[in-house]
């Protein structure tokens, strides 16, 4: 996909990952219309602010209104509440996968006739290491992850017929606002969005972002350790 003159719609972009991913695509001469739950909080020069709530459905409809020109969507807005899914409460738990997989889902639904009839374009998923790799203490959000990711390579096949490419991210810790308190070494958003940007442009199906998802993904084969 040509992201000169592509039309952008990126979730989350007032912070963090998005709001890199809405600058670049910016610098690389694309609409940017830049969605926050609180559009008043996108500090971005050029972007369009415009709020969007992925848990909201009138909120979503409201959006592919105003953004009826878009050509690319960015899944990227989600949460990470740290719900182990016995333990935890369920009312976290389904705000995980209200979130991170019928949120994106939801936007997605709603954009595609739009993307379709503006002459195709791209769906890009922000999804995570923990697509795969499942540790206790966060299982609710690697359940919604990995659900996300069975929902991506499923809307590739359904979405191709349409001129509509889908691209999934994974990636480990990245220096942002959801992984602040985690003492780790952690991905620069800037360097991640470059190599999204190139994945999107290129129409890869995933873009592994960093040494450890690679071997995490290439791991998928071997039998789970025993508890």
């Amino acid at each position: 996909m040509e992201l000169k003159n592509a039309v952008a719609v990126v979730t989350g972009a007032n912070r963090g990952l998005g709001r890199e991913l809405a600058a670049q695509l910016l610098r690389n001469g694309a609409k940017v219309y830049a969605a926050a739950r609180r559009p008043e909080s996108v500090d971005l020069d050029g972007a369009v602010p415009l709020r969007l709530d992925v848990t909201d459905a009138e909120s979503i409809r409201a959006a592919a209104l105003i953004a009826s020109d878009a050509t690319l969507l960015v899944n990227n807005a989600g949460i990470s509440t740290g719900t182990p899914l016995i333990a935890g409460t369920p009312e976290a738990v389904r705000l995980e996968m209200e979130t991170n997989f019928f949120g994106p889902l939801a936007v997605t639904r709603a954009f595609a006739p739009v993307i379709e009839g503006n002459g195709g374009g791209a769906v890009l998923n922000v999804l995570s290491v923990l697509s795969w790799w499942h540790p206790a203490g966060s299982g609710a959000y690697a359940a919604a992850k990995a659900a996300a990711w069975a929902q991506s390579n499923a809307i590739r096949e359904e979405l191709a017929p349409r001129g509509i490419t889908v691209s999934a991210l994974h990636v480990g810790l990245m220096n942002t606002d959801m992984a602040a308190g985690i003492p780790a070494d952690k991905a620069d958003p800037a360097d991640v969005a470059t190599q999204v940007l190139d994945g999107i442009a290129n129409g890869l199906p995933e873009i592994l972002a960093d040494e450890t998802t690679r071997n995490v993904k290439q791991s998928l084969a071997t039998t789970p350790a025993a508890a």
